[in-house]
């Protein structure tokens, strides 16, 4: 199979990510096919289902996968063009979803915000060039999160956790680096060493692996889900290592290998699991061929498995 020609056969959400992370095509290539993914595909599909009010769903966080919040997620990923109906919904959520720590927090009932949620937000916030005034809380919100095992866990705040979860940390790393590309300045010292140190304790557990004992954490960090939503898996964490241009570090190893090891003959990887909830399209069926993942697991592939083997 020529791989490469199946890709950009794909929603143009895939075109362009191919264009860019595997053919290095020009800037002007790119924006045109971004422009196309508002005439149809995933992009154009999910914005369609935008309600009058601004928001996606039922509101801020409810229903998974439809809110407000996943599609904002979605959306950014699918490296979609700011729309005014995007920043409205932004514009919605720091009106009306920031709680009294200052971190964006959708419960009625629990007062401390949960560190998830404010990385995601924060990914998608500076992707869509949020002003960085109305972004300040959150920032400071985020770096009082800190585990001191270097990481985050959403349940610091909430119920005391001793020890960072790779759930939480990945989510935050994403929105830090997010911040960073995007030229946002405030507290960034401070975040960009919180992201080092985040980085460090993925590395430490061998991206998914116990630091005591070496055995695996979750088997499900070991399956390659798209979209993955809030939850880690091996492929995630070696995507934003590349994202990030973070060097090849041979800790990573374990999880090049697995990678490679899931690839099928035809030199395509499968979605093997989707998270339960609704959606706004399938976007992929699952155990089968996926553009998306095959995407993913070929630019991880091409800056890393020169320097793995």
């Amino acid at each position: 199979m020529d791989t490469i020609k199946w890709l950009l056969e794909g929603d143009p959400v895939i075109q362009y990510q191919t264009h860019r992370d595997l053919l290095s095509s020009s800037k002007e290539t790119l924006e045109t096919i971004q422009q196309d993914s508002l005439k149809a595909g995933w992009v154009k599909t999910y914005l369609d289902q935008q309600l009058e009010n601004g928001h996606w769903g039922f509101r801020f966080y409810q229903p998974k996968w439809t809110s407000t919040h996943y599609t904002l997620l979605d959306l950014c990923l699918f490296n979609a063009p700011t729309t005014p109906g995007i920043k409205k919904a932004i514009n919605l959520i720091l009106e009306h979803e920031i709680g009294p720590d200052g971190g964006v927090n959708p419960s009625r009932d629990i007062g401390q915000s949960d560190v998830c949620i404010n990385g995601m937000f924060l990914n998608y916030a500076c992707y869509f060039c949020v002003d960085e005034k109305k972004i300040t809380g959150i920032v400071d919100y985020i770096i009082k999160q800190k585990m001191i095992d270097g990481g985050f866990n959403c349940r610091l705040n909430r119920s005391g956790a001793k020890h960072s979860s790779v759930h939480s940390t990945i989510c935050m790393l994403e929105g830090i680096e997010r911040y960073r590309q995007e030229g946002y300045t405030y507290r960034l010292k401070e975040l960009v060493s919180l992201q080092r140190s985040s980085e460090e304790f993925l590395l430490e557990h061998r991206l998914y692996k116990s630091d005591k004992t070496g055995e695996i954490i979750h088997k499900n960090m070991t399956v390659f889900a798209y979209p993955f939503r809030w939850k880690y898996n091996v492929l995630r964490a070696l995507d934003y290592f590349r994202w990030a241009g973070r060097p090849y570090d041979e800790r990573m190893s374990d999880g090049v290998e697995l990678i490679l090891n899931k690839r099928k003959k035809d030199g395509t990887w499968p979605v093997q699991a989707k998270h339960p909830g609704q959606q706004h399209i399938v976007l992929e069926p699952s155990r089968q061929p996926s553009r998306m993942v095959t995407l993913t697991a070929m630019r991880v592939l091409k800056m890393y498995d020169k320097d793995c083997h």
